[in-house]
């Protein structure tokens, strides 16, 4: 079995996807879940976009022991500087240089001619050798660029001091027979191609992320690189999940796996979902909530004679089990104790303690308290962000001849207590003029969100919003059986999220820029 190296690059290329800021915990936390995953190398972030970005990069490189932990930079050398300075406290760091090579980015993105190309990734990536032993260079829109110039550009990396060539299809614009083929060309023209990896980037606007980064594996190449759940700018990444299954599913076709743990896949993609706020679709491949549901008469009366008929795929493969203990009001807290450690949480005393006496409160609302439950329950605070306001209580008074009002009563963090009440355009919207009242913070709400975490009359429901305010975004999560305690807990969440923020300074702000 050929070894497929698995190149994650949620923490930058993720990152990109609108709306998504994660802080350094929350990259901390991604990373260690990732180290977990068994992922190869880890591409922490652009640590020259800001001195935040650079902070995190530097704090993950520190933190990560089983992982490459690599930093993106541009064929500039403040961007290699800056990435150096990010990376030099890693075990086993990696520099990801790249330099677009199209025609349509040399006319109008570089202004550069091909030698010119040529050069400067020549000279910028013979500089990063004082600096790395192991170098990725990318020709950004490699998919688009002439084939023997991208043979060039290969040849000229590998003479450079590139470690692994990766081959983007940064707009997601071939087809997995033209992807496949560019590998196959690069392997057969290439001189001295043996010495290094090729590596497969490949974006979803198409929707074949995954089918072209499965031909490039059939086609030789030695590293894929994507994101989990498959987020990313525009249609998003390689759903490295996806990839990682269909290799152990069909090892007779592909001869190939990767180093995954499988059974950290549903736990991995629920993290990710939860810290970045973007939902998992139903149906999405692997980890949808609806991947291994059943439905249909024939197909239920199928799997009830053998799973096989219609599920090519255990549950229990990426860590889904059914409970098989049921959890309600009148459980104790060594049934509760037992059941974190069964879904994967490994909480000190303290910690089980605050997180049971939640779960008997949502299990005086509830008849029985679902393994989705627990952890909505348990993920909403993953992340301890200082609590400058903490909800208290909220009042809401609605009717369909009266205008929506609102009382809120919010703690601070030196026990001040704010009250204050407002009428709104509706009970959510009054809700957050009173919270807006009462800490005197003037922000956007730019998006706002809520879904079902589980399912019935007394499903929990989650609320996901984006706050703005001046040039610093902010998202937070709100999560109860009552959506409008959901919508407030989750203001509240964000309002805190953005005191800290501002803390740090807007400077630190992540500059979102479209790259590989």
């Amino acid at each position: 079995m050929r070894k497929i190296y698995i190149f994650d690059t949620t923490l930058r290329d993720g990152e990109q996807s609108p709306g998504v800021n994660l802080n350094t915990k929350e990259k901390l936390e991604i990373a260690h879940q990732l180290e977990r995953l068994g992922v190869d190398r880890i591409e922490a972030g652009f640590p020259a976009a800001s001195p935040g970005d650079l902070a995190a990069v530097n704090a993950v490189a520190k933190a990560v022991k089983n992982s490459t932990i690599v930093g993106l930079s541009r064929a500039r050398i403040p961007d290699i500087d800056a990435a150096y300075e990010a990376l030099k406290d890693a075990q086993d760091p990696c520099l990801h240089l790249f330099l677009a090579s199209s025609p349509i980015h040399r006319k109008y993105k570089l202004r550069m001619e091909k030698e010119q190309v040529l050069e400067t990734a020549d000279a910028a990536i013979r500089y990063a050798k004082k600096y790395f032993s192991k170098i990725e260079f990318s020709p950004e829109d490699a998919g688009r660029t002439e084939l023997d110039f991208l043979c060039q550009v290969t040849e000229m990396a590998i003479r450079a001091g590139a470690t692994v060539v990766n081959i983007p299809d940064t707009v997601g614009y071939l087809t997995p027979y033209e992807y496949g083929n560019i590998f196959k060309t690069l392997k057969e023209n290439v001189s001295g191609i043996e010495k290094i990896q090729l590596s497969a980037h490949c974006h979803d606007d198409l929707g074949m992320a995954t089918a072209n980064a499965l031909a490039a594996v059939l086609n030789g190449a030695d590293q894929i690189e994507g994101t989990i759940n498959g987020i990313g700018e525009r249609a998003g990444n390689t759903a490295l999940e996806e990839v990682a299954m269909a290799l152990e599913t069909r090892a007779d076709f592909y001869q190939a796996k990767t180093s995954f743990v499988l059974s950290e896949i549903a736990r991995t993609s629920r993290l990710v979902s939860k810290l970045t706020g973007m939902a998992v679709p139903g149906n999405k491949a692997i980890v949808g909530a609806n991947a291994f549901a059943h439905e249909s008469g024939i197909h239920q009366d199928g799997m009830l004679k053998e799973k096989s008929t219609y599920e090519i795929i255990s549950p229990e493969t990426i860590g889904l089990k059914e409970s098989k203990l049921v959890l309600g009001k009148h459980s104790g807290r060594h049934a509760f104790r037992e059941k974190l450690i069964d879904l994967g949480y490994n909480l000190d005393k303290d910690q089980v303690n605050h997180a049971f006496s939640k779960f008997k409160e949502l299990a005086d609302k509830k008849k029985e308290v679902s393994d989705e439950d627990i952890r909505a329950m348990i993920e909403e605070k993953l992340v301890d962000t200082p609590e400058a306001y903490t909800l208290e209580t909220i009042y809401v008074a609605y009717g369909n001849k009266s205008t929506p009002s609102a009382k809120v009563r919010i703690v601070m963090l030196d026990g001040g207590v704010l009250e204050e009440e407002s009428e709104g355009n509706g009970s959510v919207d009054a809700i957050y003029m009173a919270i807006d009242k009462a800490t005197k913070e003037e922000v956007e709400l730019s998006d706002y969100s809520i879904k079902s975490v589980t399912h019935g009359k007394d499903a929990l429901g989650e609320v996901h919003v984006v706050l703005a305010q001046n040039d610093i975004a902010v998202t937070g999560r709100g999560v109860s059986t009552d959506i409008l305690e959901a919508s407030a807990r989750a203001y509240v969440d964000a309002l805190n999220r953005l005191i800290e923020k501002r803390k740090i300074g807007a400077g630190n702000r992540r500059d979102k820029i479209g790259l590989i």
